[in-house]
C-alpha cells in the first residue's frame, strides 16, 4: 500500500482527481468504481472542472457504484442515484446509460445482488476503484464481521454507520437499516484501488489500518491483500499516526 499524506482535504481531492484523470486519459473506455458520501465530493468537483475545461472526456467511460440504500427509490433525495447525478454525472459528458448503481427498490433484493455482480463481471474489470473508509473500518457498506469472500449482497448497517450518515437525513429514524453493497471479494477484483480519508474523525481508523493487522473486525484491513492500493489522506486523518510515532 502506497501512503500519500496531503496537507488538507483540498489537496487530497486534487491528487485523487489527478489519478482518475490519468486513468481515463490512458484508457478512454476505462471502468471507474465510484463511492458516495462527503469524502469524494471534492474529487468530483475537481473532475467536473477538468471535464469542463476539456482536459478529460467521460463519453466512453463506464462507472459502477459501490452501494445503494435498500428501500430508497432512485429519485429519493438521499439515494445514491440522486447523489451521483447531482454531484457528478449531470455536470460531465458521461452517457447515463453507462452509469451503474444497484436498485434499492428491487422486488427481490437478492436477485438484484446477483444481477449486479454479473453486470460487474460483464462490464469490468474495474480499472480504478475509489473507496472511502468508515470510522469503524467499513468500506462500501461492508461492516465489521463481513466475510472476506463476500460478493454483492444485502447488508445490515451498524448503528455507528447509521449515526455517521444521519446528518444527511431530516431525522435519524429515516436512515435505512439495510443496503445493497459490493462485497469485499468484489471490491478487491479492481485493478487499482484508491482509498480516501480526511479529517480527525477518521484518524483512529487510519491508525488501525496502518497497523497492517488484517482482521474481519476491520474490513478495510483486507486492502492489504491487494497488490495496488494507494491511500490518500490529509494531515488531520494522519494525526493519530503522527502522534503515535512521536512518542
Amino acid at each position: 500500500m502506497e501512503v500519500i499524506v496531503l496537507k488538507d482535504y483540498e489537496e487530497m481531492s486534487k491528487k485523487a482527481a489527478e489519478i482518475v484523470e490519468e486513468t481515463v486519459l490512458a484508457n478512454e473506455h476505462a471502468v471507474l468504481g465510484l463511492a458516495t458520501g462527503s469524502t469524494p465530493v471534492g474529487l468530483y468537483e475537481n473532475l467536473i472542472e477538468g471535464n469542463q475545461a476539456n482536459r478529460v472526456s467521460y463519453k466512453n467511460v463506464k462507472t459502477i457504484n459501490l452501494d445503494e440504500y435498500l428501500g430508497l427509490s432512485k429519485d429519493h433525495s438521499q439515494s445514491y442515484h440522486v447523489f451521483m447525478y447531482e454531484q457528478f454525472f449531470k455536470h460531465i459528458d458521461i452517457q447515463l446509460e453507462n452509469t451503474f448503481i444497484p436498485n434499492g427498490t428491487a422486488e427481490v433484493p437478492e436477485e438484484e445482488c446477483a444481477r449486479f455482480e454479473k453486470l460487474i463481471d460483464e462490464k469490468g474489470p474495474v480499472n480504478l476503484q475509489i473507496l472511502g473508509i468508515g470510522t469503524n473500518g467499513h468500506i462500501a457498506f461492508n461492516e465489521p464481521g463481513t466475510d472476506p469472500n463476500s460478493v454483492t449482497q444485502v447488508v445490515e448497517l451498524n448503528e455507528s454507520t447509521r449515526e455517521d450518515n444521519a446528518r444527511f437525513f431530516e431525522n435519524s429514524e429515516d436512515v435505512p437499516t439495510h443496503a445493497i453493497s459490493l462485497g469485499l471479494k468484489t471490491i478487491l477484483k479492481g485493478e487499482k484501488i484508491v482509498l480516501l480519508a480526511s479529517g480527525k474523525s477518521k484518524a483512529e481508523a487510519v491508525q488501525r489500518l496502518l497497523s497492517k493487522e488484517v482482521s474481519i473486525d476491520f474490513p478495510a484491513s483486507f486492502l492489504w491483500n491487494h497488490s495496488n492500493v494507494t491511500l490518500l489522506i490529509d494531515e488531520d486523518a494522519y494525526s493519530a499516526v503522527r502522534a503515535a510515532n512521536a512518542r
